[in-house]
C-alpha cells in the first residue's frame, strides 16, 4: 500500500435523495489525523486506484461556469483561502451540481490534501452509511450503522503537482452511471474531451508494456497481441465502446485482473468508453521502424517463422523469401 501523508482532512454531509432537493451539513474544522482516519483515507484511495472505469481530464477553459479552478487557484497558488474555507465552497458547488441532476444521492463527503510519493492531491469522495451487525454487552444482536468502505460510487482526485505543471491529465474521477458521473464531473470542472487515437495508443502501449513486464515473448506474445487486435478491431468496426475490464478477459483470459490493474494505472490514463481507432491498433500485428537510410514494415511473426531474422551479435537484419519483383528491382540498381 502507498504510504500517503494526510495534510488535511475534514468530512461534510450531502443531504439527498433521488428526485428530491439538495442540502449539506457542514463540518466547523478539519479532522484530526490519527490512526482511524489515516486507515479511512488509505483505504478509499487505494480503492480507488484499483477501481476500473476512471475518467481523466483537466480543468475546462470556461471558468466561469466552473466554480472548481478558480477555488484550486485560490487554495494552492494563491494561497489566499484556507482548507476549510476550501472545503466548504466545494460543498456550495456539489450541492448546486446535485440539485441539478435528479439521480443524485448524498452521503458523507470525505475531503482531503494527501501526498505520497508519487504526487500531492486534493482527494473527494462520497460514502454511503450501511447497516450491518453488532453484538451487545448482553450478547444481544443490534443494528450497526457504518460507513460503506467497499463500494466508493462517487470520487475524484485532482493532482496538484501536474496542475501547476500545466499538465493535461491532472483531474479524474470515476465514471460510475453517465448521468450521475456527469454532474460530478461538473463539480469537478472537469473536461474529459477523449481522442479516440490517443487513446487507442495509450491502449497499445499499455499491452506492450504489459507483455514486457510479465517477460511473454515467443508465440505466446504473438497470440497475446492477435487476441488484441482481434478484438480492438472488432470493436472499432462496430463503433462499440472500450471497457477496459472486458479488454482483460478478451486478452489475457488467465490473469484478467493482473492486465487490467496494468491497463488502468494512473501512468497509462486510459479513459474506458471510446471506440478504437483500427489505424492505432496496426503496431499489435506489425512492426514498423526506420533509420537514417531505409525503412520497413513487417508483420511481428515474421520473427517467429524465420522470414526475418535479427542477429545481435552482429547487429544485422535478415530478410527471408524476398519476392521476384524485389528481387528484380535490388538487381537492377
Amino acid at each position: 500500500m502507498t504510504l500517503n501523508t494526510i495534510e488535511h482532512l475534514i468530512i461534510h454531509q450531502l443531504h439527498k435523495e433521488p428526485n428530491g432537493p439538495a442540502r449539506v451539513a457542514l463540518g466547523t474544522a478539519p479532522l484530526a489525523i490519527n490512526s482511524a482516519s489515516q486507515r479511512l483515507v488509505d483505504h478509499l484511495c487505494e480503492l480507488y486506484g484499483t477501481r476500473n472505469g476512471k475518467g481523466f481530464g483537466k480543468f475546462d477553459l470556461d471558468d466561469a461556469s466552473f466554480a472548481m479552478p478558480k477555488l484550486i487557484q485560490q487554495f494552492a497558488a494563491e494561497q489566499s483561502i484556507d482548507f476549510l474555507s476550501l472545503s466548504q465552497q466545494m460543498m456550495a458547488e456539489l450541492q448546486t451540481r446535485a440539485e441539478a441532476e435528479p439521480l443524485a444521492s448524498g452521503g458523507y463527503v470525505l475531503i482531503a490534501q494527501v501526498s505520497n510519493a508519487a504526487m500531492q492531491f486534493i482527494f473527494i469522495a462520497i460514502i454511503s452509511e450501511v447497516i450491518g451487525t453488532a453484538m451487545s454487552d448482553e450478547m444481544n444482536v443490534a443494528d450497526s450503522i457504518h460507513l460503506d468502505m467497499d463500494h466508493l460510487r462517487v470520487a475524484g482526485r485532482i493532482d496538484l503537482g501536474s496542475w501547476k505543471n500545466g499538465g493535461e491529465r491532472y483531474v479524474s474521477f470515476l465514471r460510475g452511471r453517465g448521468d450521475v458521473a456527469g454532474y460530478f464531473k461538473a463539480f469537478l470542472g472537469c473536461n474529459d474531451v477523449k481522442t479516440p487515437l490517443k487513446e487507442t495508443q495509450k491502449l497499445v502501449k499499455g499491452l506492450e508494456a504489459f507483455a514486457n513486464e510479465q517477460a511473454i515473448a515467443g508465440n505466446e506474445r504473438d497470440e497475446l497481441f492477435q487476441r488484441a487486435h482481434s478484438y480492438l478491431d472488432a470493436l472499432g468496426d462496430g463503433q462499440g465502446e472500450v471497457d477496459l475490464a472486458t479488454v482483460a478477459e478478451q486478452v489475457f483470459p488467465e490473469s484478467p485482473a493482473q492486465l487490467q490493474t496494468a491497463l488502468q494505472s494512473d501512468e497509462l490514463g486510459i479513459n474506458d468508453g471510446f471506440v478504437p481507432d483500427r489505424r492505432a491498433i496496426k503496431p499489435l500485428m506489425r512492426f514498423k521502424a526506420n533509420g537514417a537510410q531505409w525503412k520497413l514494415e513487417f508483420d511481428r511473426a515474421s520473427l517467429r517463422s524465420g522470414a526475418v531474422i535479427y542477429d545481435k551479435y552482429s547487429d544485422t537484419l535478415v530478410l527471408s523469401n524476398i519476392p521476384d519483383e524485389l528481387k528484380k528491382a535490388l538487381l537492377d540498381q
